[in-house]
């Protein structure tokens, strides 16, 4: 499942073909993906302009003219393609759009420096868990509920402490609660566990002082040095350009169970918390 990283870099990505130009025509293939899609979806996409592209959590935000935003969730296998030429409608590509060159100053008129679409977005997702909405107002319910970005000011050693207080489950299984902290998924939790030496089975509510400190820092530290890596590829994710993400070439515990520590030489043991799997050196964390 696309985490942080993986969103972010797919935003960072689309920024420079989308932001302020008009979505020419829209193809969309199918009435629903993981849920319905809205209804007439092609027709109230086209012609609309595009703003600043944002990111909350595991969710793409891409604001539109007449205040409504698309919000889009890549599920287990989607992927969003770039393509400077009309590509082939594949099988598994569900969604369309032609983008046009940059508008004039003046982004309300028709007045473009190209009329013809320069670029074209593909929404591919063999599985179908991915999800597009298109609302409204600020927010969507689907984010009312989100806990800070953890690479945002506002979360800070004291506010992980104060949030996991009195808890008493594990800290791994806190740290995926999308309500105490958005974007974190399996990947990052247990590799920023291992970066501030704390064991994925430690008590949530032990979490404070030094080791939230070391904590916080680790995850700020994991998901930055993630998007810088395009994130992580080990199934189904690719770059809006095609490129893996390469950060799977810097995991010190995911997906290693067995294998020596890159620290201590010790074997990396993997364990299961609440349905997921844990990964974790027992020497280097505690």
């Amino acid at each position: 499942m696309p985490e942080l990283p993986e969103v972010e870099t797919v935003r960072r990505a689309l920024v420079p073909v989308m932001e302020g130009r008009r979505i020419l025509s829209a193809h969309v293939g199918r009435s629903d993906l993981r849920w319905s899609l809205p209804d007439r979806l092609a027709e109230r996409l086209a012609g609309r302009v595009v703003g600043g592209l944002r990111r909350r959590g595991k969710f793409a935000l891409l604001p539109l003219d007449q205040n409504e935003t698309i919000l889009l969730h890549l599920g287990m296998s989607g992927s969003i393609r770039i393509h400077q030429a009309e590509p082939p409608i594949g099988k598994h590509d569900h969604i369309i759009l032609a983008m046009s060159g940059p508008l004039a100053a003046d982004t309300g008129s028709d007045k473009r420096l190209d009329p013809a679409p320069q670029h074209w977005i593909t929404f591919n997702d063999p599985r179908r868990f991915g999800w597009l909405d298109l609302f409204s107002g600020e927010t969507h319910p689907m984010l009312a509920d989100m806990g800070p970005e953890p690479l945002g000011n506002s979360f800070t050693a004291e506010y992980l402490s104060a949030a996991v207080d009195r808890r008493t489950g594990p800290i791994k299984t806190a740290l995926l609660n999308q309500t105490l902290v958005a974007g974190i998924g399996n990947i990052y939790a247990c590799e920023a566990l291992f970066l501030a030496g704390l064991s994925p089975r430690r008590k949530a509510g032990t979490i404070r002082g030094g080791r939230a400190e070391r904590l916080v820092a680790a995850i700020r530290t994991v998901l930055n040095r993630a998007i810088a890596d395009g994130g992580t590829s080990l199934r189904d994710h690719v770059q809006p350009g095609g490129e893996i993400g390469y950060f799977v070439q810097r995991l010190a515990v995911y997906g290693r169970a067995g294998q020596p520590c890159t620290e201590c030489g010790s074997t990396i043991r993997s364990i299961t918390q609440s349905g997921r799997s844990s990964f974790y050196c027992p020497d280097c964390q505690r």
